[in-house]
């Protein structure tokens, strides 16, 4: 395929989400780890994906399955999907193992060693960055074009988010599945999702869809960071992207989110319905809206902690 010049204004990546039932990390370092590889990637890069009739700027979401690392490049402002490819990690796994050591090699340099060790070192590493890239650029080849430094900085963020993958696929496991349901899947449903991952860690998978597309909400990233959740890794999804039909629980969050799951033939052991107000219509100045995102989060966040169990005991039953 022949690859046209990169536009400055389209051809490049805007936001990047994590999959957090896949990537999955309790620690501030490695989330940190995270944030500053997403920041970089996003600061400067030319990205577009190939054989596509839609234009730029792109969301960039990624998550981790069995052994593939998925690409999949949205809208970022309705996250409708725009093409999606899974990499296989197989052929970067030397490289990565090589990032890691060259990485601890190069801070233990920066403490100790002399400037000519120092720069050995990163020279070893530029190498390592440069190989990996090229490999990236090869077995992405029309799929999704970038140029070096981008496939450089895709490749760190890949190494950052990785180690802490969760490898059993959901079909597979044995954890009770729920699903969160509200109108645009860009306020209540995530926060209920993440507020039943903080609360549950290791003992659920918790999804999140809407019945239409929405936008990613920054209220919801500011209310959730103050408890500790970090919120930027969520990415808005349909019920028509879900990849199952029957989970162990299913709570919707709006009227409209109730009458979709009992049209569109969603199977659940056990569904409930709560009714919580939507804080994105309320009125008034930033103060007020906070105000009313956060009552909505301590609201979720009672119903969760009290609910939430009883009715994984009633899915246990039924199933």
């Amino acid at each position: 395929m022949d690859k046209r010049p990169f536009d400055p204004q389209k051809d490049r990546i805007v936001t990047v989400t994590l999959d957090p039932n896949t990537i999955t990390s309790v620690d501030p370092d490695e989330v940190h780890e995270w944030r500053v590889a997403s920041y970089d990637l996003v600061d400067s890069n030319r990205f577009y994906p190939a054989r596509v009739t839609a234009q730029g700027p792109y969301a960039l979401h990624l998550s981790i399955v069995g052994n593939h690392i998925v690409l999949d490049v949205r809208h970022p402002e309705t996250f409708s999907p725009i093409a999606a490819h899974y990499l296989s990690l197989t052929p970067f796994r030397s490289l990565i193992r090589d990032y890691f050591r060259i990485r601890e090699s190069y801070y233990e340099a920066i403490r100790s060693a002399s400037t000519f060790q120092i720069e050995a070192v990163d020279m070893g590493r530029r190498g390592l960055h440069n190989q990996a890239a090229e490999l990236l650029i090869e077995r992405l080849d029309n799929k999704l074009v970038m140029d070096l430094e981008t496939a450089r900085r895709l490749f760190t963020l890949i190494c950052a988010v990785q180690p802490y993958a969760a490898r059993i696929p959901e079909q597979d496991s044995q954890l009770p599945t729920v699903l969160f349901v509200c109108s645009m899947n860009s306020v209540r449903s995530p926060i209920a999702a993440a507020l039943a991952r903080k609360h549950f860690p290791g003992r659920l998978i918790a999804r999140s869809a809407g019945v239409r597309s929405g936008k990613a909400d920054h209220f919801v990233h500011q209310v959730m960071e103050e408890i500790g959740v970090d919120m930027s890794v969520h990415t808005p999804h349909t019920m028509d992207e879900l990849m199952a039909s029957h989970f162990d629980v299913v709570v919707t969050l709006a009227e409209d989110a109730r009458k979709a799951v009992a049209e569109r033939g969603l199977e659940a052991e056990v569904t409930e319905h709560w009714q919580v107000a939507d804080p994105s219509e309320v009125e008034g100045t930033r103060e007020v809206a906070l105000a009313a995102y956060r009552d909505l989060r301590d609201d979720l966040d009672k119903r969760l902690r009290s609910a939430l169990e009883p009715l994984l005991e009633r899915a246990d039953r039924s199933g």
